[in-house]
């Protein structure tokens, strides 16, 4: 039987390398639009993060999402983003 090959990511904010499905992707569509991809199937360029509020905190205060998305990304969406990884670490504790 042949092993499936898991795909690694970094996180922005640790700079772990983990397995893609345990992080959370965030991504720049097309249109330029920056949003929380949970799913991991949006179209568009993606960074990645652990579901955790420090390693969002440390991508944030070092720019990391700007540099790989080459966007700049307004508060409202780093909001977002708090609020859903809070979310996650509720239901998840």
């Amino acid at each position: 039987m042949v092993q499936k090959k898991i795909p690694l990511r970094r996180c922005s904010g640790c700079g772990q390398s983990k397995p893609k499905k345990e992080l959370v992707r965030v991504v720049r569509a097309p249109d330029g639009s920056v949003s929380l991809d949970l799913a991991g199937r949006k179209p568009g360029r993606g960074a990645y993060v652990c579901p955790s509020r420090e390693c969002l905190a440390k991508a944030r205060k070092a720019k990391r999402f700007e540099r790989a998305l080459e966007v700049q990304i307004p508060d409202e969406v780093y909001g977002a983003m708090e609020a859903e990884i809070a979310k996650g670490e509720h239901d998840a504790g």
